[in-house]
């Protein structure tokens, strides 16, 4: 039986574009939306991107799209459109995290984190966003850090790109709202994925998650209803803000 809630959640003839959507978090997020209806878009490097896509289901498919290039980032989006002929939700989702000190991060690192971080992410919003202009309907969500809020040391360009990612949408839900956009950010504390075990294993990580009041680093799929809930009918009033998923990390 259909009730008020289901209905809220379900995503059904909803396409959502996914950028870093083949594995981790990005891959729990498109498949949650998929579980409620939605068609998948996944962007990612992946060379499995397209097989990864279509187990979706729903006529989900995958894009390889190099996301610190222009020309390819514009003709991606342009034959995602064409074969969608419109994109309902975005999650912005792409990232990398070097690790070093700030006297020793290097430039390269500094504008290879800005531009998957950051620059990617508008682009995405700017490029669906004019589209859910003229449709008067749009949900974006982009995944920002705990590490907006609070310094974590190692991850200079890191923090900068997500605090950066938080204060972007926040004028694109200013700007969007008027026309049926809502803008939000998601931050999670460190997720349970391959790259943040990696980063993580050992005393560094259990002395991380011994000041999580919590005590436990959180799981992909509690990302991914995150994101659910800020792209269902149930959110429609939730504009502008930043969703800190991290256990408690940041209140002490």
């Amino acid at each position: 039986m259909t009730t008020r809630l289901t209905k809220a959640y379900d995503l059904t003839d909803q396409v959502a574009l996914i950028t870093g959507g083949a594995q981790g978090i990005g891959l729990a997020i498109g498949t949650l939306l998929a579980e409620q209806g939605a068609r998948i878009v996944i962007v990612d490097q992946n060379p499995k991107v397209g097989e990864i896509a279509e187990a979706l289901g729903h006529g989900s498919f995958g894009v390889a799209i190099d996301v610190r290039d222009d020309s390819a980032m514009s003709t991606g989006v342009a034959d995602i459109l064409a074969k969608t002929g419109r994109i309902d939700i975005l999650v912005n989702n792409v990232g990398i995290a070097p690790i070093a000190l700030a006297t020793e991060f290097t430039m390269a690192q500094w504008d290879a984190t800005l531009s998957i971080n950051l620059r990617a992410a508008f682009m995405f919003s700017q490029a669906v966003g004019r589209g859910m202009i003229a449709r008067k309907y749009g949900r974006i969500v982009s995944l920002a850090s705990q590490a907006a809020l609070v310094a974590l040391e190692g991850h200079i360009a890191y923090t900068a790109s997500k605090a950066a990612v938080i204060a972007m949408s926040k004028v694109l839900a200013l700007e969007w709202g008027p026309h049926g956009i809502t803008a939000n950010t998601i931050s999670p504390t460190v997720i349970n994925t391959a790259m943040g075990r990696e980063v993580w294993a050992g005393a560094k990580g259990d002395a991380f998650r011994a000041k999580i009041p919590v005590g436990r680093f959180g799981e992909a799929e509690e990302i991914a209803h995150a994101v659910l809930y800020l792209v269902s009918g149930a959110a429609g009033m939730i504009n502008g803000e930043n969703l800190v998923v991290d256990g408690g990390y940041t209140i002490v």
